[in-house]
């Protein structure tokens, strides 16, 4: 078992930057691969990014490759997604996710835990 607590949403304008966090708990988080994704409203949920449990792989959405980065410290029990030139369309919740049980690092429906989710508001 694992619980995941999400912090650092807020309000940005657009070209800002934010910095989200995922605090997890747990002994097995260091053999978790993770996730982050967002839903808009009246939106399906989407992949932002993901990493490997060891850190070596990551993987991107084509919309936020090269202005997010997806990172962790595993000795720190957590995960963080910066976020840089923020746009309106990153307007969502953001959710952290663990536990990668499928092929697919990006079909959310593969992770087993989730957290409560942080809002991220970019205004125009």
């Amino acid at each position: 078992q694992v619980q995941l607590v999400e912090s650092g949403g807020g309000l940005v304008q657009a070209g800002g930057s934010l910095r989200l966090s995922c605090a997890a708990s747990g002994r097995a988080f260091s053999s978790y691969d993770m996730g982050w994704f967002r839903q808009a409203p009246g939106k399906e949920r989407e992949f932002v990014a993901a990493i490997s449990w060891s850190a070596i792989k990551t993987y991107y959405a084509d919309s936020v490759k090269g202005r997010f980065t997806i990172s962790r410290d595993n000795a720190k029990n957590t995960v963080w997604l910066q976020m840089n030139i923020l746009r309106p369309e990153d307007t969502a919740v953001y959710y952290c996710a663990a536990d990668r049980r499928g092929p697919s690092f990006s079909d959310y429906l593969n992770y087993g835990y989730w957290g409560q989710g942080t809002q991220v508001t970019v205004s125009s």
